[in-house]
């Protein structure tokens, strides 16, 4: 897993080769390429821990406020970073994007993950207008363990277990691009050969002690008619996250009426080139200005 979802994020790097540049930690860069404004390393929990910190590219091209791209990376719950921001390119397109870092497994327990992506995307609204984000135009994306918890935010918006209560910002998304991300994390519970699987170890366990909490962590959990749009992307061929799990996952939106998109990409496994082809990125481009020229869910966002 570790191999595909590196070969991933390089794709991404290779693509954002053209924004490279020195960091300055908290400031906008010194000398930003043409382009983008970059701030790197803006804690979204202030006085939080090393991996609750964020990076944000915002477009001094056109005029926003900008929708924002919110990309959480993969890497099985322990490993990857921020540094890897495949969307970085869609910053020339008219997006702000964010890349955002959470504590990982072998330093939190779920929910801290989510907790984190939460505590992201309600920073990011609360300094939208500093940063010229449209605040009601949020769109989760990530791969793998990144896709598992952007689905998450999209499903759970309603779930008020993971929110501080007024009057903290709303933690909705209003549309996710979720890559071949886990949907259920109830197979833990049943499989003894998970017993020291990366889902086990996010969660502390396995076998029925843990099903309560892997319920919590499954986005197919939350399913409700009132989510944001899904696109999912999955190769059937995949080895290390089955792409039943999107399928399953796809009904059960469809069943609640959810407006999704399952893209299911024939002989690829888990990540690779395959998925930012150009015709994949059309079907990417097409998603967003459906359902962001229009946002549905802009009363649940403010």
């Amino acid at each position: 897993m570790k191999r595909s979802v590196l070969l991933l994020l390089s794709i991404g790097l290779l693509a954002g080769a053209a924004f490279a540049q020195p960091q300055q930690t908290g400031d906008a860069l010194s000398s930003p390429p043409s382009g983008l404004t970059a701030y790197k390393d803006l804690a979204y929990v202030p006085g939080g821990y090393e991996h609750q910190k964020l990076d944000l590219y915002i477009p001094t091209d056109g005029k926003g406020p900008f929708p924002l791209i919110i990309w959480i990376h993969g890497g099985a719950w322990k490993y990857g970073s921020k540094d890897g921001c495949i969307p970085l390119p869609w910053v020339a397109k008219g997006y702000a994007v964010a890349s955002i870092n959470y504590r990982l497994s072998q330093e939190a327990k779920f929910p801290a993950q989510i907790k984190d992506c939460k505590a992201a995307v309600r920073w990011l609204r609360a300094h939208a207008g500093h940063y010229q984000i449209d605040r009601d135009r949020f769109i989760a994306w990530g791969d793998s363990a990144g896709g598992h918890l952007a689905a998450l935010l999209g499903t759970s918006g309603d779930a008020a277990e993971w929110e501080p209560g007024p009057p903290a910002e709303s933690s909705r998304v209003q549309a996710v691009i979720d890559w071949y991300g886990r949907a259920d994390l109830t197979r833990v519970c049943v499989d003894p050969d998970m017993a020291d699987h990366p889902v086990a170890q996010l969660l502390g366990g396995s076998g029925e002690r843990v099903l309560e909490i892997a319920r919590k962590a499954s986005p197919i959990t939350y399913v409700s008619n009132d989510d944001p749009p899904f696109l999912i992307m999955h190769g059937d061929v995949d080895k290390t996250v089955p792409v039943q799990q999107s399928v399953a996952f796809a009904e059960a939106l469809k069943k609640k009426d959810v407006p999704v998109t399952l893209v299911i990409l024939h002989g690829v496994d888990h990540g690779g080139r395959e998925f930012l082809k150009p015709e994949k990125v059309k079907i990417i481009d097409s998603f967003l200005r459906e359902y962001l020229r229009h946002p549905p869910h802009l009363a649940k966002s403010s």
